[in-house]
């Protein structure tokens, strides 16, 4: 069975050979997508425990919250760098024209 940080290092694969191949920066702006979604999924895996529970008044083990919280935060900055990358190739085709 294949876990949450060997999925997040196959999409991160993925992403960089569709950065390196492909010459459409669109297609280059998702790739950049695509790996900045298998990290943000490496590293939820890593904070994950087998059997714990959550962190609100705990009984056991618990599951680390911190990399959640930070990949949370990662993903909102990845939007506004996504849609900032696309207004700005937009930009540059209407100024070829």
């Amino acid at each position: 069975m294949i876990n949450a940080e060997t999925a997040g290092i196959v999409i991160m694969l993925i992403g960089l050979y569709g950065l390196i191949t492909k010459k459409n920066l669109i297609k280059q702006v998702l790739a950049i997508n695509v790996i900045s979604t298998g990290l943000v999924l490496f590293f939820v895996g890593t904070g994950y425990i087998k059997g714990a529970e959550v962190p609100i008044l705990p009984q056991q083990a618990v599951v680390d919250p911190l990399p959640a919280t930070l990949m949370l935060t990662t993903l909102v900055v990845d939007v506004a760098i996504t849609s900032l990358a696309l207004a700005l190739i937009l930009r540059m085709r209407r100024e070829e024209m």
